[in-house]
């Protein structure tokens, strides 16, 4: 009994000895991938639209209501572009009207502001005014869902085939957890989509005085500070879907979960992913096509001073710890004034550690400059005239 004792603290001590070179990080990960849920799902990096993690992403799946992404990225360019605008009013079809599942139950023949309707979409995910706002812009859903399907294409969204602008189940339509990350990277460019995005509760008042209480449909709005927009999608065939962003400091997140079991799963999925990349990744912006650039070239002939900036941003996404190893260099063309406000006078170039080009960015002026005059010229020089 005795010898028994002393074999089982020998194993004690043992363990004491080596539990203190445990890489607990491993166990940590262990737990975090059981954690997560969900038949694909995929976490990328706003800034370099690079994938972190990565699980059955290109697998197609009906993805429910989060094809209402694509509906609003389409709706937000109209708008950017000035074919629609926020004070619009759009008459409903019965068709419109129709619609099941979520909605805000819009009365056909009836006249909605795109303001309303957005607000609609954003919110509740409602169905009908989606419609409205797809036949506006597409002359008919058919017509706009070539819309939706050309510019899924163009930008890269290789698995994906849309059948309606809503998500309501259809035999042959599908999207992969890469595509709706893809497509949602495009619409989080737009500030306005988040100013809805963050609504909790609001009341959609039709023209006939009715009101349709509306509630948003993403929890994660509550539960994770972080999170500022995203959609949510779930019906019997696509289970329960989610497509999601949130900031911590430069580094924004899009978090993609198709197929959860149920609502709570998606959402804790999407967190989790969340913490996993705010924890072992930076992003690190490189190029700020705010700033001013320093130092540039004289400009011949110029009478006012010039303000030169990027064409966009540039970002570059490590492992904590790991600093990348990048070089940037500026080239300009003859500057000579006139300079159009807009016009591209020069590039950045930014290469690896092997000189290895890796992306080339457009340096536009951000002002109008102008060239001096033959007066201005004789009087720089009679100021400079010396007797």
């Amino acid at each position: 009994m005795k010898k028994k004792k002393i074999i089982v603290n020998c194993v004690l001590a043992i363990l004491l000895l080596i539990i203190p070179l445990v890489n607990f990080n491993t166990y940590a990960n262990v737990f975090a991938t059981d954690s997560l849920s969900g038949k694909a799902r995929v976490l990328m990096d706003f800034g370099t639209g690079q994938i972190v993690e990565d699980y059955n992403s290109t697998k197609r799946l009906p993805i429910a209501s989060v094809t209402k992404i694509t509906t609003l990225l389409l709706a937000f360019e109209a708008l950017e572009n000035g074919t629609l605008s926020l004070d619009d009013k759009l008459i409903a079809s019965e068709h419109a009207a129709s619609m099941g599942g979520s909605q805000v139950f819009i009365d056909a023949h009836s006249e909605y502001t795109v303001e309303n309707l957005l607000h609609a979409i954003i919110i509740s995910s409602a169905n009908d005014a989606s419609v409205v706002i797809a036949e506006e812009i597409g002359g008919s859903e058919e017509g706009f869902v070539k819309m939706m399907n050309n510019k899924a294409q163009e930008l890269g969204a290789e698995n994906t085939n849309y059948t309606n602008c809503t998500g309501l189940p259809s035999a042959n339509a599908y999207s992969c957890a890469k595509d709706v990350a893809l497509i949602m990277r495009e619409l989080v460019s737009y500030p306005q989509y988040f100013e809805i995005s963050k609504i909790w509760m609001e009341d959609f008042e039709h023209p006939s005085g009715r009101i349709t209480e509306m509630a948003n449909t993403n929890k994660l709005l509550r539960s994770y500070e972080a999170c500022d927009a995203g959609k949510t999608g779930s019906t019997n065939e696509a289970g329960f879907c989610m497509s999601a962003t949130a900031k911590k400091g430069d580094m924004r997140l899009i978090a993609v979960v198709l197929g959860a079991e149920n609502s709570k799963d998606r959402f804790e999925t999407c967190k989790n992913m969340f913490n996993s990349g705010f924890a072992n990744y930076e992003s690190t912006k490189l190029i700020d096509s705010k700033e001013i650039l320093e130092d540039i070239p004289e400009i011949k002939k110029a009478k006012n001073n010039a303000e030169f900036v990027a064409k966009e941003d540039y970002f570059t996404l490590n492992k904590k710890g790991e600093n990348p190893e990048i070089s940037i260099s500026y080239e300009f063309e003859n500057l000579v004034a006139p300079i159009s406000n807009g016009e591209v006078v020069g590039k950045i170039i930014l290469t690896d550690k092997d000189n290895i080009v890796l992306k080339e960015i457009e340096i536009i002026s951000k002002t109008d400059i102008e060239a001096k005059s033959y007066k201005d010229l004789l009087d720089e020089i009679a100021s400079n005239w010396t007797i």
